[in-house]
């Protein structure tokens, strides 16, 4: 890939989001132990300075990417227009469908961290916890609004579904997941 530089002073105040782009671009394509600082540094066109600057180790860059796309899923489900609870859970577990027919699907962004940082106390984890913490959460809130005997239970069974689907769609055949996230919130919020 062509290194781009940028040579207007108003880019140079960018240099975090370059950074930060080109991370979660490499990151999501290759894996995060896969990609080195250097190769970062080197697409997004910045000195060596200057991403220390911003981040002062790889790993708060990746707590930064996955703070990022965790940042993008809450204000993306925060847009959903307000519909009953059960309508609402349907278009949250929808928007899996969205993000794996879209292309270039390479599994959950989170999943995919999760793998490669095994301690649950590395701030990494703790990221990815906070994430999973809130789906969990705002699924359960619906839960309970919708009258859900068990919100919470309900709610650790469409986390493991969403988890499911999203490896699924990596491994086996995206274009099945639509019906399949329709299917899989159809008989868990039915045989309540």
């Amino acid at each position: 890939m062509k290194q781009r530089t940028y040579e207007n002073p108003s880019e140079a105040g960018s240099a975090r989001r370059r950074l930060l782009d080109t991370a979660t671009r490499l990151f999501y394509d290759a894996g995060i132990h896969a990609v080195g600082i250097d190769r970062i540094i080197a697409e997004a066109g910045v000195a060596k300075a200057t991403f220390y600057n911003h981040f002062p180790s790889k790993d708060h860059l990746v707590v930064a990417y996955l703070e990022e796309i965790d940042r993008l899923g809450r204000a993306a489900v925060a847009a959903l227009p307000k519909q009953p609870p059960r309508k609402m859970i349907s278009a949250i577990m929808e928007r899996i469908s969205e993000a794996v027919v879209a292309g270039g699907w390479r599994g959950c962004p989170f999943l995919n961290a999760a793998a490669e940082y095994p301690d649950p106390a590395s701030p990494v984890r703790q990221a990815i916890n906070a994430r999973r913490l809130w789906y969990h959460d705002s699924l359960q809130s619906l839960l309970a609004e919708d009258g859900d005997p068990t919100p919470s239970v309900t709610a650790s069974l469409l986390v493991a579904v969403s988890d499911g689907l999203m490896e699924s769609a990596y491994l086996d055949n995206a274009d099945s997941v639509p019906a399949l996230v329709g299917e899989a919130v159809a008989r868990l919020l039915d045989r309540r």
